[in-house]
Formats: structure tokens, sequence, C-alpha cells
């Protein structure tokens, strides 16, 4: 069965293109041309993932993003953002909001495509593993994708979830910030490290009192914080 992806953009040359292009790679696009829609449309077909414009009428997309991760039905779809190149603002807002990832417009469609499969390809790779960590009082459940804290559950998205596994699973080792946009977001030339330290911050204020084991390493990245 094809992966559906939910494109939401307002400009009828865009989901052209973009439908097209889906097509092309094998998916099964869908459309909303603005924000009350994209809503319905997200819990009533239950997207593989959104590609979510920003700017939107009725609802603009911070705030479509915002909804959808508070809704426990739409709240693990990721989501990659469409933003104009100018709009630094927008983006940290939009990840800080709980989007996966950005691409900024004018964008290639083939570079949209390719960042919508790594996306995918994150959270199949979660999905497939079979493994579980424990730290203290946190536990990663690697195949049922959840993260509990003090026994209680923590809803992360996909990309705080793997961004969190990862520097669990190389406990004690600094991981620099270029090397954790290639291992989490899939970028092979990382040029915007500020969207790690967006994602961490709101990792950090979910995972709350195990929050100290993920440690800043000034300058360089970020260490999961080895007691042994």
């Amino acid at each position: 069965m094809k992966s559906k992806i939910l494109v939401v953009d307002d400009e009828a040359d865009a989901l052209e293109i973009l439908g097209f292009k889906l097509k092309e790679a094998g998916y099964l696009p869908i459309f909303a041309k603005d924000g009350a829609k994209a809503l319905i449309v997200a819990r009533d077909e239950r997207p593989a993932l959104i590609v979510l414009d920003l700017m939107l009428p009725e609802i603009d997309g911070l705030e479509v993003c915002k909804i959808l991760r508070r809704d426990q039905a739409t709240a693990m779809i990721p989501i990659l953002m469409l933003t104009a190149r100018a709009a630094e603002m927008d983006r940290v807002l939009g990840l800080e909001l709980g989007a996966d990832d950005y691409v900024t417009k004018p964008f290639s469609p083939r570079e949209l495509v390719l960042r919508i499969k790594k996306l995918l390809a994150r959270v199949k790779s979660a999905d497939d593993a079979v493994t579980q960590l424990h730290v203290g009082e946190l536990t990663i459940d690697v195949p049922r994708h959840a993260v509990i804290v003090a026994g209680n559950q923590v809803d992360l998205t996909a990309t705080e979830f793997k961004l969190l596994e990862i520097l669990a699973r190389r406990r004690g080792r600094v991981q620099t910030r270029e090397r954790l946009l290639q291992d989490v977001w899939g970028y092979e030339n990382p040029i915007d490290s500020r969207t790690v330290d967006t994602h961490m911050r709101r990792l950090r204020e979910k995972i709350g009192p195990v929050a100290a084991y993920l440690e800043t390493i000034r300058g360089v990245g970020y260490r999961f914080r080895s007691d042994d």
C-alpha cells in the first residue's frame, strides 16, 4: 500500500508540482488548501507525513502544527514545514512547536521528496528496532516508539524520539551538532545547527526530571551523561 502524504499549500501550482513528484516517487498525495481543511484531512486520513506550508488562509501553518501535536490522533505524524527563505523566526517557531524538518521556498521538488524519504525512513527504522534502553527513571521502548519517565509516558515527535535514542545509545560520547544533523535528520551537508538546539530544548522540556542526562558541551554539541 502506498504511503499517503498530505500536502498543505494554498498555491495551486505547488500542489500540482508536488503531487506529480510524489506520485512519481511512489507515494499517494492528498491535498488541503487551508489550515482548517488540513486538520480535518489529517485526522480522517492519518497520512504517513504532512508537508505543511506556514503561510495559509483560515488557520496559519504554525497554529496547524500546534493543534496537530496536541491531538493524540495526529501527534506522531512527521511534519515537514515549507517556509519563506527569509522567515527565520517562523522556522524556529515551527521547530519549537514540533515540526520535524523544514525546507525553504523556493525549493527543489527533488530535494523535498528526498527529505520526505529520509523522514519516513527515520520513523521506519525506529519501528523496526527490537531493543529497549533503560537509564535510571528513563525507559526508551524502541519497538513501541515510547518514552517512559518515572512511570509516565511522554509524547515525542519522531525526530525528538530519534534524537533521544541516538544520544542514549551513544551514552558518554560527545555528539557534535553536525553529526546529529547527519544521523538524525539525514543532512549530507549540515548547514544549520540551530535545528539541533531547538529540538534539544523541546526534548528537555518534555522529559523534565531526566533532562539532566542531556549535557550541552559548549561550542561542540551534546552528550548523554554516563555515570558509570
